[in-house]
């Protein structure tokens, strides 16, 4: 597999280097024994994009990470790709990231002049047997990430669960969103899996919202809740012992968490473990930016090292420290590999991965 592209931290961070190497690791953890890379594209001619606007599409609405993350790059991409050409940024919603995936792949025009990003969960879709999900993930041209990702279990300081083993003797009443989000499906799988008593609440329009149900008590925590958006939205909730960190969710620990166990440490059999590999390699692809299949070669090339150029530039950087936004990028390669390694999983473990998430 190929090394990732991984930008520097902005300088307040000092694990930089240890999350890169975290990233990497988790990486060729998860390689063994499900996936095998993918070949990159050749060089392109350096006159395709002079005088031309690439569309940006972005599966989510205004706001949020994946609109942020894609906003930014489009203000700094352009100035990495041969001419130079405009970014142009679209909300695309609808169908939990599935309506902009299936565009991009049936009907977009395959010359280079559209990308995207959907929600991380999209891309697994079809090999859970969602018949919204019309595409093959393993066909598409995968650009890079904007970051990985860490999530966390956590538990209101009222709930009388204070870590994770006391999830598997106590219930603990969580929010949710509803199905499909990470916050049902990661819940559904640390139950399934790990042995956990969570009782998911659903219904609720927005993270926002679970945080004001742990306040008036309506629950007693979340699941499924990423770590940069607790650190830059509710620090004070860590500082003041608000809340209680159960568990991170992922492939590796972020190294700001080095006391909060993980959940692959959870897993008690080799098959758990391989479920969990399945189900949360996602977090590795966090903000995944991507193009149709069957791109020109030379043009795929052109967009993956354009993006990789972009997550090493110095104002994009300080644009996503302005905004709270680790900058831990993955590279179309080692994305593309991601990919088609989960959807080597064997049959039985796809099986079962299914059976957990209904």
């Amino acid at each position: 597999m190929s090394p990732s592209v991984l930008a520097p931290w902005p300088p307040h961070r000092p694990h930089a280097g240890k999350m890169r190497r975290r990233i990497a690791a988790a990486l060729a953890a998860a390689s063994v024994p499900l996936w095998q890379s993918g070949a990159c594209a050749q060089t392109a001619p350096a006159d395709f994009y002079k005088d031309k606007t690439i569309e940006l599409f972005i599966s989510s609405g205004p706001g949020g990470g994946y609109d942020a993350y894609a906003r930014i790059l489009a203000r700094h991409m352009g100035k990495h790709i041969p001419g130079n050409p405009g970014i142009v940024p679209k909300n695309v919603e609808g169908a939990g990231g599935l309506r902009l995936a299936n565009i991009l792949y049936n009907t977009a025009p395959k010359d280079g002049t559209s990308v995207g990003t959907i929600y991380r969960s999209a891309a697994f879709e079809p090999l859970f047997g969602n018949k919204a999900a019309q595409f093959d993930a393993t066909r598409f041209t995968w650009l890079g990430s904007a970051s990985s990702e860490i999530s966390l279990c956590v538990a209101w300081h009222t709930s009388g669960v204070t870590r994770f083993e006391d999830m598997q003797t106590k219930e603990l009443v969580v929010g949710t969103t509803g199905r499909g989000s990470d916050s049902f499906l990661f819940t559904s799988i640390i139950n399934g899996v790990l042995g956990s008593k969570m009782r998911m609440v659903a219904g609720y329009r927005s993270g926002n919202d679970m945080n004001l149900a742990m306040e008036r008590g309506e629950v007693g925590g979340r699941c499924g809740w990423s770590w940069s958006s607790i650190r830059a939205s509710n620090q004070n909730w860590i500082d003041e012992k608000k809340v209680h960190l159960l568990v991170q969710i992922g492939l590796s620990k972020h190294p700001d968490l080095p006391n909060v166990p993980s959940v692959m440490d959870k897993a008690t059999n080799a098959e758990d473990e391989q479920i969990l590999k399945l189900l949360f390699a996602r977090q590795t692809m966090a903000y995944p930016f991507l193009a149709p299949p069957d791109l020109p070669a030379e043009r795929a090339a052109i967009l993956r090292a354009a993006f990789a150029a972009a997550m090493q530039d110095k104002d994009l950087i300080a644009d996503a420290h302005k905004s709270n936004l680790e900058v831990l990028p993955v590279s179309g390669a080692d994305v593309e590999a991601l990919v088609r390694n989960v959807y080597a999983a064997p049959p039985a473990l796809v099986a079962r991965a299914i059976e957990l998430v209904k």
